[in-house]
């Protein structure tokens, strides 16, 4: 049986795995689902059509599938997914969806640091760190390996791109292109250069690195409008799996509405 102090409130119709555990003044209301090796520490809230994975740790004062906080929404029902093993630190708000049957997602191995707010319809890929007070507005995506540094606000429909940085008090309101350091000084944010580190981490060879800096250069600090310089990075920058996967991010941005493709 799952461990649930006295103070804690649990709906009889959840379903919690055996060695879960609940802390005192907690609430899991009905239609949960909690899954094997999980804790919610004291005063989280884990509202109605939320499902957690696997050895999920939940801090104080969490709240996990809260009505997003969108007009359009009507009562309709939606969810809140959380894959296996993340961390959710002290007073993360993360919303469910809005649009019957749609979800607000989270990957595996994420850690979500304290106050940070994922709103409606997101989906968060795998190993993605938030440090604390990040505001990620509605529709957005933020995929794999991705770093975000504090207090930094995603305007809605933005994508960050894969094993990016995200400098902290960034203001963000187009798609972060991946494998990019990027970060605000007093206006919208810049490309910086290549996330160097986080290349070597997954094992991108030093020449493939050099192929990707290039490509940066090009990109981001020629000043050539992007369809020119995307041509010229095809026509001049070996190919290597990063490139093509940068254009196609790039491609499908261009085709997007105020540098965000997902935004049409």
């Amino acid at each position: 049986m799952p461990t649930i102090h006295p103070l804690a409130f649990v709906d009889p119709s959840a379903e919690l795995a055996d060695d879960v555990t609940v802390g005192p003044f907690s609430v899991v209301e009905a239609g949960v689902k909690v899954g094997k090796g999980c804790v919610i520490e004291h005063h989280a809230v884990i509202k109605k059509w939320t499902t957690i994975g696997d050895d999920n740790y939940i801090a104080e004062g969490a709240i996990l599938g809260g009505i997003p906080q969108d007009r359009k929404y009507g009562g309709e029902e939606t969810y809140l997914i959380l894959g296996d093993r993340n961390i959710i630190r002290e007073y993360v708000t993360l919303h469910r969806a809005t649009g019957e049957g749609n979800a607000t997602t989270i990957g595996n191995d994420c850690f979500i640091m304290a106050y940070c707010h994922v709103g409606h319809n997101c989906a968060i890929h795998d190993k993605v760190t938030m440090a604390n007070s990040v505001g990620v507005s509605g529709h957005c995506t933020v995929e794999t390996m991705v770093t975000v540094g504090g207090m930094v606000g995603i305007h809605q429909f933005t994508r960050i791109g894969k094993v990016s940085m995200v400098g902290g008090f960034s203001k963000i309101t187009r798609d972060v292109p991946p494998f990019m350091i990027v970060d605000a000084n007093g206006g919208d944010h810049e490309v910086r250069d290549i996330n160097a580190v986080g290349l070597r981490r997954i094992g991108v060879t030093s020449d493939d690195r050099m192929a990707l800096h290039k490509a940066c250069k090009l990109l981001y600090r020629s000043q050539l409008p992007l369809a020119t310089s995307m041509q010229i990075v095809r026509d001049e920058v070996q190919s290597t799996p990063e490139i093509e996967y940068l254009l196609a991010f790039e491609e499908r941005r261009y085709k997007g509405r105020n540098g965000r493709g997902d935004q049409r």
